[in-house]
Order: C-alpha cells, then structure tokens, then sequence
C-alpha cells in the first residue's frame, strides 16, 4: 500500500483534535482539505491502519476513534460546554455558522441590550476560568474556540473572526441529540 502524500501534516494537524476545513483563509489547510477530498479513500485506509477513524463532515475532516466508557464520559462533559457555547452564539446571531465574520466587540455590545444573551454569558463563566468581566469571559471563549479550529483570527487589526466550516460539527452534534418525549417532563431546565 503507498502511503498518501501528505499523510504527515494531516497527522499533524487532526491528531491534535483539529479540524481541516475548506474555507479555512490559511492556503495550506485548504491544499490540505482539497488533498484529502481528491484521494479520500487511500487517507481513510491509510490512517485505519493506526487505529484512527478519518471522518468528513460538511466541508472540513476529522479523526474519531472508538472510545472507553470513562473517555465517553469526559466526552459527554466537553459536549455540555459545547451546546452552552453554541446556544449563547446563536442567541447573540441566529445566522451564526460557517463563514459568519464577528469580533467580540460585537458581541459586547449586543450583550449590553439583551439580557437573556448577558445571562447565557454569565452561565459561560464555569468554562472561562473564574474570570469576572464579560470581555474576558467571551476572549475565553473565543480562545477556545480558535484552539479547537472552529474560528480563526481573519483581521488582527480589527479582531475580526471568521467562522470555519469545521463550526457543522457543533451544530450537527447539538442537532443529533434526540430525547424521547417520555423523557421531557423529567429533564430540569
């Protein structure tokens, strides 16, 4: 079996949890979404052999393996903070999803008229590291969102982000979850 060209940076890359998405504004991610689009199987072959699952999603790739009950666990923990983030974003814009451009001075100004948006950002405060001021809580956020490769910095001088096509991730996992409705009366608000 030949070993796919860029095996290695997309090792790189999505072993860290990270995502390869088609919009990214960094050219050597997009070579490397449209190098895996084109040779999809031998990657997916490949990267089986080493006990790594190559997922594709709406526009962007990941790895997922099969997991432990106590990872499943920590998973389902990072889940929660996940739909937190996703419902306060879009609270503060329906539209927000791939390709939406936002700064975080936005955000603070629509947190400052909307008070079910400022009482979503005070419930993300447990994710933010006990940090007080709503600026800092959503520069947390945003951090953490970047880090996870579901936004990127596009205009430093205005703090600018845009949203990356890897963001179908949160949204397809939040749409997935399915509760019977015996079980709606029994689930606290």
């Amino acid at each position: 079996m030949e070993i796919p060209k860029q095996s290695a940076e997309v090792f790189d890359i999505l072993s860290r949890g990270q995502f390869i998405c088609s919009n990214s504004s960094k050219t050597y991610i997009r070579k490397l979404y449209n190098a895996l689009n084109q040779d999809f199987d031998a990657y997916h072959t490949y990267f089986m052999g080493i006990a790594l699952i190559l997922e594709e999603g709406n526009e962007y790739y990941y790895f997922s393996r099969t997991e432990s009950k106590a990872e499943l666990d920590r998973k389902l923990e990072i889940a929660m903070k996940w739909i937190d983030i996703v419902d306060f974003l879009k609270t503060y814009e329906p539209s927000f999803g791939a390709g939406f451009r936002f700064t975080p001075s936005n955000i603070l100004v629509r947190v400052s008229v909307d008070a079910d948006l400022k009482n979503k950002l005070e419930g993300l405060k447990k994710y933010a590291g006990g940090k007080e001021k709503q600026a800092e809580i959503i520069d947390k956020v945003l951090d953490q969102l970047e880090k996870d490769n579901f936004i990127e910095l596009e205009n430093d001088i205005q703090q600018e982000y845009k949203t990356l096509a890897s963001f179908d991730y949160l949204e397809q996992l939040i749409l997935s979850i399915n509760i019977p409705e015996d079980f709606q009366n029994e689930i606290p608000e």
